[in-house]
């Protein structure tokens, strides 16, 4: 009888001491998360986002919008916590609560906005051409009869969706880059600060600009619709 009375005590003390550890931490708007907050992204953007052959500054990944992450997570006592997902999964990845926050070179856009709310800008890029050193390609009208390729889900897939071009969709920008270097195709539409890395990285290319086709646009932190407090807390990061 004494063996089951201290069994059941042992059984009740581990409860409660799993309770407590519980309802430790928790990010603004969620205090049954602990003390984690995860940031969903898609590591094949560099120099925002890529996977680091290091250590890294979270985790295995590297790049600027990971050390924005670190920097909400350190202001805010969180530890963070990176979910590399499919670019095109990102906003289903958010609206399942799979993550909490998404980043990633994310463009600001109306139609997102009907789904997440997001932070204030924190980058302004615009869309480039990269072609061979020794392409024909001097703005965005001359893609008309070439092979174009892009990101799936990117921004650039809709600049060239408008533009009426066929296209060759890819999921990260290394594929579609490798597709180039192979001659594959002809061009490939994305982001400029990519751009320079990409070129950095690989000899034969170059960067062509169109300002008066692509626009500016802005990048922002995605957060759910219904937490205020979590927007608030992102933001007051990136202001400093």
């Amino acid at each position: 009888m004494k063996k089951h009375l201290k069994f059941i005590t042992l059984v009740f003390a581990m409860v409660s001491v799993l309770s407590l550890l519980t309802a430790c931490g928790g990010k603004p708007g969620n205090e049954e998360a602990g003390n984690t907050l995860t940031f969903g992204t898609n590591a094949e953007f560099p120099p925002f986002t890529f996977v680091s052959g290091g250590e890294g500054v979270v985790g295995g990944y590297d790049g600027i919008d990971l050390c924005i992450v670190k920097r909400i997570c350190e202001d805010n006592d969180l530890t963070p916590v990176v979910e590399n997902l499919e670019f095109d999964s990102l906003l289903l990845a958010l609206e399942n609560k799979q993550v909490d926050v998404l980043i990633g070179g994310m463009t600001i856009t109306e139609e997102k906005k009907e789904k997440v709310n997001f932070s204030i800008p924190y980058y302004t890029a615009t869309q480039v051409m990269i072609v061979p050193e020794n392409s024909e390609i001097v703005s965005a009208a001359d893609m008309a009869d070439k092979r174009i390729s892009v990101v799936q889900g990117y921004t650039r897939e809709v600049c060239v969706q408008e533009l009426g071009y066929q296209y060759s969709a890819f999921k990260n920008g290394s594929d579609a880059i490798l597709e180039l270097l192979n001659g594959k195709c002809d061009v490939v539409v994305i982001d400029s600060a990519t751009a320079e890395k990409y070129i950095e990285d690989n000899t034969g290319l170059k960067i062509v600009e169109d300002t008066g086709t692509f626009e500016k646009e802005e990048y922002g932190i995605a957060v759910p619709k219904d937490d205020e407090d979590l927007l608030e807390m992102i933001n007051a990061s990136l202001q400093k």
